[in-house]
């Protein structure tokens, strides 16, 4: 495997953050702001730099590389595989009338079964079902299948979000990457570093992703109970109090963040499904939990390989980055101190994380953690 990292800055400068070798039809990750992505020769800009290149573009907030954290530029991850192969699909939800897990199942259906190791996902953000999108793609592969990625993310805007392959990117596209290989190694690891506080409350009103009623009332009202003074700063507050979710059909709990209010009839968006009878929780953490749950999610997915790493996926979400604040390269130091030294970093911040919990094999849709994915071939 060889690799190529550079960053395009807004001023329009390249900066290569490794030596400028020559690739042969990389895979190439273009991460970052939504408004550089929006450019309409974006595509024709990497293709320059790239000519025989796969292009994959994603919106984000905030792109990750082992130098730093970017939120204004566009980070280029180029990766030739020597040993593998790499398949890339794509579809669009908003032309399947916004069903998605019919667009995931349909997605991943296209991949050749045979050899088969792992799939990428990379997928818009803004109007995506992300539980019912994992739910399709396990159903695509009887749950046999490695698939880890995140949703795209606009920094704390939730304006929109873009994502394309070999085309400029644009709304509502989500990007499958299938790996085959026989010497190909695959390992990830997924932690949060959140802390559940306050009483337990069972969702006796939802609908999908829209919460209603919490213990008979009204969901928003106990939440800005809770909140206190600062429900006054919400939406945006919701990211740092997210709820921890326990159903009876899931062995572990898990989180989910509120992307939105409706104050009209006192309802909560969340990024995922939250299913009738469930009980949730609240939860905070702190920076030193933040980091500690990304460094152990690296040292897990580095612990479950029996070769070293070459490449590193990270996809952490909007909601850490708001709580490190200025001191989020602090968990991306934690990751890098552990595999950096073996294996080329990148990533990206999401609203939302595609990854099977440690030790499953089909992927959920998760909030506030850190997903690591080391690869070899």
């Amino acid at each position: 495997m060889k690799t190529v990292q550079l960053t395009k800055h807004k001023d329009g400068k390249w900066e290569y953050l490794t030596d400028n070798i020559q690739l042969i039809k990389p895979l190439v990750l273009v991460l970052g702001n939504r408004f550089l992505l929006e450019n309409s020769s974006v595509y024709k800009q990497i293709l320059e730099v790239f000519p025989d290149g796969h292009i994959i573009f994603g919106s984000t907030s905030g792109n990750i590389t082992s130098n730093s954290v970017d939120d204004d530029t566009l980070t280029i991850t180029a990766i030739e595989f020597e040993k593998s192969t790499f398949l890339i699909k794509t579809s669009n939800v908003l032309n399947s009338s916004l069903n998605s897990f019919k667009t995931g199942q349909d997605l991943v259906k296209q991949f050749p079964e045979e050899g088969l190791k792992y799939i990428f996902v990379l997928s818009e953000g803004s109007f995506i079902n992300g539980s019912e999108l994992t739910q399709g793609m396990n159903a695509a592969t009887k749950n046999n299948i490695l698939i880890t990625g995140g949703l795209c993310g606009d920094a704390a805007r939730f304006d929109k979000t873009l994502a394309g392959y070999n085309e400029n990117p644009k709304q509502g596209e989500i990007i499958a990457v299938a790996f085959y290989g026989e010497t190909l190694e695959v390992s990830f690891s997924i932690y949060g570093g959140w802390t559940p506080f306050g009483p337990e409350r069972v969702v006796t009103k939802s609908k999908a992703n829209v919460l209603y009623e919490l213990d008979n009332k009204p969901a928003l009202d106990l939440y800005k109970k809770y909140l206190g003074e600062k429900s006054s700063e919400l939406p945006a507050a919701a990211l740092l109090y997210p709820l921890n979710v326990k159903t009876a059909q899931e062995k572990q709990s898990f989180v989910r963040t509120i992307l939105n209010i409706n104050d009209s009839d006192n309802t909560m968006i969340l990024a995922g499904d939250i299913p009738e009878n469930s009980k949730v929780q609240l939860m905070m953490t702190n920076i030193d939990s933040i980091a500690n749950a990304s460094e152990m999610a690296a040292k897990q997915a580095l612990k479950l390989r029996v070769n070293k790493p070459q490449l590193a996926l990270l996809v952490s979400c909007i909601g850490r980055k708001l709580v490190l604040d200025q001191r989020v390269e602090e968990e991306i130091e934690e990751v890098e101190a552990v595999v950096g030294k073996y294996a080329t970093l990148c990533g990206f911040y999401s609203y939302g994380e595609i990854a099977p919990f440690n030790g499953d094999k089909n992927c959920q849709l998760h909030n506030q953690t850190m997903t690591i994915t080391l690869i070899s071939e």
